[in-house]
C-alpha cells in the first residue's frame, strides 16, 4: 500500500507538528506534501525532520515566500492542488492553521482522511495570533477576502473520504463549518519521555504544593495563549513564574513582568520535561484552546494544570482532580486567574491522578486508533 502525508505548511513547530511526527513513525516510507518548508524557521526542531522525503509545492520557490505565506492563504488550494497523489492508495492529510492540505485531490478510488486540528479560526472568529481588525483597512479587506475563503474552506472540506477531530471541541467546530460528522482521535503524548526522566519526579505523590516552588508556562508568545494575562497576574500576586517559550510578544510582555517572572526563551524537550516536573502547576489562559496538548504533557509529568473551563481543556483536564478550571464559560481575566491560584494554594493534588488521566493520550493508543481506522476504512473500499 502507497501511502503519502500532506501538511499545510513547516516553518514552526507545535501540536499540529508533533502529530505529523506521529504519523510518519506510523508510516516512515510515506513521502510528505507541504505548501512551504522553512528549515530555518523550525530552529532546533529541524533536526526531527531530517530525511524526510518533503516535497513542496510551486509556491516554495516564490520571492519572499515566508512574508507571504500568510496573505497567500487564498491560494492555498491551487498549491495543493498542484501535487500529482494519483500512485498512492491511502492519504492523511493534516490541516491546522489554514484549509490547505484537506484540499489535495486524490483519485476517487484513493482514500483520503483529513486530520483536522482546528477549521482556520481566522475564517470564524476565533482568537489568533494576527489581529487583522486592528486597522480598519485590513479590516475592510480581511473581511472580503476572508467571504471567499469561507466558500474555498467549506468547498474542500468536503473532498476528504473522512474527517478526524482531535477533540470534541473540534469535532462540534466542523460540525457546524462544514456540516460533516467526523471521528475524534485525540493527539499523541509520549508517555515514555515522561518516564525516561521519571528521576526528576516529585518525591511526594500526595502533597500540598510548596509555597517556594515556581509556576509555568510552556507556551508560543503569541497574541491569544493569554501569557499577557498570565504575567500581569503573577506580577500582582509577587508569585515565582517561569516561562518557556518565544514569540513576537516577548519584548513587551518582559516590559510589563516583575523580577519575580523569569523569561527561559526556547528550551529542549529534555529542559521541558524538567520543568514540567518540578513546577507547582502548569498555567494557561488561552482562549477556546482547540485541545491544549501542553495540559496534558503536564499531567504526563504528574504536575496539575491551571486553565480556562472552556474549549479542549473540558476534556483534558478533571477539575478538582488533575487541575482548577477557572474562569467560567472561558472569561479568562486577571481577576479570575487570581482567584483561581488563591484557590489552587490551598489544594492537594496527587501525581499518580495527573500521571493516569494522561495516559488516554498516549502515544500507543494513537497509533492504534488510527491504524484501526485505516484498515476498517480500506474494507470498505474494496
Amino acid at each position: 500500500m502507497k501511502v503519502a502525508l500532506a501538511h499545510d505548511y513547516l516553518r514552526e513547530y507545535g501540536g499540529a507538528e508533533r502529530v505529523l511526527e506521529v504519523l510518519h513513525e506510523i508510516f516512515p516510507d510515506a513521502p510528505l506534501y507541504t505548501a512551504y518548508y522553512n528549515p530555518e524557521g523550525l530552529g532546533e526542531n529541524s533536526k526531527r525532520f531530517s530525511g524526510w522525503d518533503i516535497r513542496t509545492s510551486w509556491f516554495q520557490k516564490f520571492p519572499f515566500a515566508n512574508r507571504l505565506l500568510s496573505p497567500f492563504r487564498i491560494f492555498g488550494p491551487m498549491m495543493f492542488e498542484s501535487f500529482d497523489l494519483s500512485e498512492y492508495d491511502l492519504v492523511i492529510s493534516s490541516s491546522s492553521a489554514t484549509h490547505l492540505a484537506k484540499s489535495v485531490i486524490t483519485k476517487p478510488e484513493t482514500l483520503h482522511i483529513s486530520y483536522i486540528h482546528t477549521p482556520p479560526r481566522f475564517l470564524y472568529g476565533y482568537v489568533t495570533s494576527f489581529n487583522y481588525k486592528k486597522h480598519w483597512w485590513t479590516r475592510i479587506g480581511g473581511e472580503i477576502i476572508n467571504h471567499f475563503m469561507r466558500i474555498y474552506d467549506f468547498e474542500v472540506s468536503q473532498r476528504p473520504d473522512i474527517l478526524v477531530a482531535n477533540s470534541k471541541n473540534v469535532a462540534a467546530r466542523i460540525k457546524k463549518f462544514y456540516r460533516r460528522d467526523s471521528i475524534v482521535i485525540y493527539p499523541p503524548i509520549d508517555l515514555a519521555a515522561f518516564s525516561r526522566q521519571s528521576s526528576v519526579v516529585r518525591q511526594s505523590e500526595s502533597r500540598k504544593l510548596k509555597t517556594d516552588s515556581y509556576y509555568l508556562v510552556v507556551s508560543r508568545l503569541v497574541r491569544g495563549k493569554g501569557a499577557d494575562i498570565i504575567v500581569e497576574t503573577a506580577t500582582k500576586l509577587g508569585i515565582q513564574l517561569k516561562i518557556a517559550g518565544i514569540g513576537p510578544e516577548m519584548e513587551s510582555l518582559k516590559k510589563v513582568a516583575d523580577k519575580n517572572v523569569e523569561f527561559l526563551g526556547w528550551v529542549s524537550d529534555e529542559e521541558r520535561i524538567k520543568l514540567l516536573q518540578n513546577t507547582k502547576a502548569l498555567i494557561v489562559a488561552a482562549e477556546d484552546e482547540d485541545f491544549g496538548i501542553t495540559a496534558v504533557e503536564a499531567q504526563a509529568a504528574g504536575t496539575p494544570v491551571i486553565a480556562p473551563a472552556s474549549g479542549g481543556f473540558l476534556e483534558t483536564v478533571e477539575d478538582g482532580k488533575t487541575g482548577l478550571l477557572y474562569g467560567g464559560s472561558g472569561q479568562v481575566t486577571v481577576e479570575s486567574l487570581m482567584e483561581a491560584l488563591q484557590r489552587f494554594e490551598s489544594l492537594k493534588f496527587d501525581s499518580e491522578d495527573c500521571r493516569k488521566n494522561a495516559e488516554k493520550f498516549s502515544k500507543e493508543r494513537f497509533k492504534k486508533e488510527i491504524l484501526e481506522l485505516v484498515e476498517k476504512s480500506l474494507k470498505k473500499c474494496i
